[in-house]
């Protein structure tokens, strides 16, 4: 049908510009012109279409294994190696990668946690291991700042928090709505870094008020809290990078579109077998 459509417009429209908009190639509209328009060649352009349609629908942030998770699971015959090729002759790329700082300050006197975690990120169910940390993101009327609470089973961010300052409340503020949403939990270990937001007296006082566990990252050890930090390195790669906030009120909001209703609810993640977090943390 597409193809009949470019035939019966093209004396009034350039093809090239029809082919695009149809997104088709021009090469497989002459093909199918010439009634040479083979099985393989009708493949490559059904799959075309499918890869470029998920790349759009998730913005450019999926690559070539996402995306043939997504279409495997629609149904779709495929392989990885084959979405590759075909992303790279249509040149689709995912968003790159940038590089990451850290926020936190660990140079303290404030008491510390011993890292009860100690790099054991492994979980049978939910609720059992949280990870906390801070992060930052520019505007126009000044830095951002958030903080999460992410829970190692699910990889669902279960609780977090935005303000134009980095205070205490700020991280007591992400811990209570992980809290909240998760009916209050108890004997959940609660690692994060040394910073002076987690050592604080309103922090700890949450984590003994609640039946939880404090533990924290050994000094300048970024491997001890790699999980939360490796959400960050997503969350400023398909977002934070790729916007320029006017406004605060425009960060947050952007910021909780990311979190709540596409990478909690729609982004499948690697480490649970690409399934959404949600489905996980919040299953029953």
């Amino acid at each position: 049908m597409k193809y009949g459509f470019i035939e019966k417009h093209r004396a009034i429209h350039c093809v090239n510009h029809l082919c695009e908009l149809l997104a088709v190639s021009r090469s497989g509209f002459y093909a199918w012109l010439q009634g040479k328009l083979s099985h393989r060649q009708g493949a490559h352009e059904a799959l075309d279409e499918q890869i470029k349609q998920v790349f759009a629908e998730h913005q450019s942030r999926y690559g070539s294994p996402r995306i043939t998770r997504q279409l495997q699971s629609a149904g779709v015959k495929c392989s990885e190696s084959q979405v590759a090729r075909r992303m790279g002759a249509l040149g689709l790329k995912a968003v790159g990668k940038k590089q990451f700082r850290t926020t936190t300050n660990s140079k303290h006197t404030r008491p510390i946690y011993d890292n009860v975690l100690n790099r054991d990120f492994s979980t049978t169910a939910v609720n059992q291991k949280w990870v906390c940390d801070i992060t930052y993101c520019a505007t126009k009327e000044g830095w951002l700042y958030l903080a999460t609470v992410l829970d190692l089973h699910s990889r669902a961010i279960v609780g977090w928090s935005m303000a134009a300052h980095m205070k205490d409340i700020l991280v007591c503020d992400a811990l209570m709505m992980a809290l909240f949403r998760n009916r209050f939990p108890t004997q959940v270990i609660v690692h994060s870094d040394g910073g002076s937001q987690y050592a604080s007296q309103a922090y700890r006082q949450l984590i003994n008020q609640h039946g939880l566990t404090g533990s924290m990252s050994r000094k300048a050890n970024c491997w001890d809290n790699s999980v939360a930090e490796s959400f960050f390195h997503t969350l400023k790669n398909e977002l934070i990078h790729q916007c320029q906030f006017q406004t605060q009120q425009q960060a947050k909001q952007e910021v909780f579109d990311y979190v709540e209703t596409y990478y909690n609810r729609k982004r499948i993640h690697s480490a649970i077998d690409y399934r959404v977090p949600a489905a996980i943390q919040w299953a029953a």
